[in-house]
């Protein structure tokens, strides 16, 4: 909380003329989105400025551009509150809803915020999740079992395409790793927008989302 407050006091001097949100940031998108994208936490001057995950950042530019090219998003770019940005059939969220200094955050931070994943699945239908990165991968896990999916053990691991089908009284649940959208693994080339697009692909098409005119569905779900 600190954290947040203090950067959006300070400001980056790219955004010194911008009024900072500076608080927890919500999820994004519609309320009965049948896919969610799960990611890590909102960045410093990114989702802690505009108030919107994965807005106006490094980030925030791969996966809405990649969204897009899928059909889940009106347009490939988002960088303020008013630019127009409409999510079709998704939403988006992170177990962290307050910036982390260095954009990492704790197993305090995951645990505190915890509540805040576990309220907000309560109210969400999904049929297909996509997780950006391992923290999220493994916060994620123990809140779909305390929603009445049967994550197994040994839990599954993390890894880029993996698929995973989790049975519950909610109906199945289909789970999908993706490596982080952080520049790390972007500009070294881990993480591709191809790579990025198969996934979200291949999650929409489990979602029972419908493609947009002109793109194929994605039938290939085995991991």
């Amino acid at each position: 909380m600190a954290w947040r407050e203090l950067v959006a006091r300070e400001k980056r001097a790219a955004f010194r003329d911008q009024e900072y949100w500076g608080r927890p940031v919500p999820g994004l998108g519609p309320e009965d989105a049948p896919l969610l994208v799960v990611g890590l936490a909102p960045a410093a001057h990114g989702g802690n400025r505009t108030g919107r995950m994965f807005t106006g950042d490094r980030s925030g530019d791969v996966l809405f551009a990649a969204l897009h090219a899928v059909g889940l998003a009106n347009q490939p770019t988002a960088v303020h509150p008013d630019d127009g940005l409409e999510l079709h059939h998704t939403r988006i969220t992170s177990p962290v809803h307050c910036a982390p200094p260095d954009n990492k955050p704790t197993p305090v931070e995951r645990d505190t915020c915890g509540g805040w994943l576990r309220a907000e699945l309560a109210l969400l239908r999904p049929r297909a999740v996509v997780v950006l990165g391992a923290f999220g991968w493994q916060a994620l896990l123990p809140v779909l079992a305390g929603a009445g999916w049967l994550v197994p053990r040994p839990r599954p691991r993390f890894g880029h395409g993996v698929h995973v089908e989790l049975a519950g009284d909610r109906g199945p649940l289909h789970l999908f790793g993706c490596y982080h959208v952080s520049q790390q693994n972007t500009f070294t080339g881990r993480l591709t927008p191809a790579m990025l697009e198969d996934v979200l692909r291949r999650a929409a098409y489990a979602a029972g989302i419908p493609p947009e005119p002109g793109l194929p569905p994605s039938r290939a779900l085995d991991a």
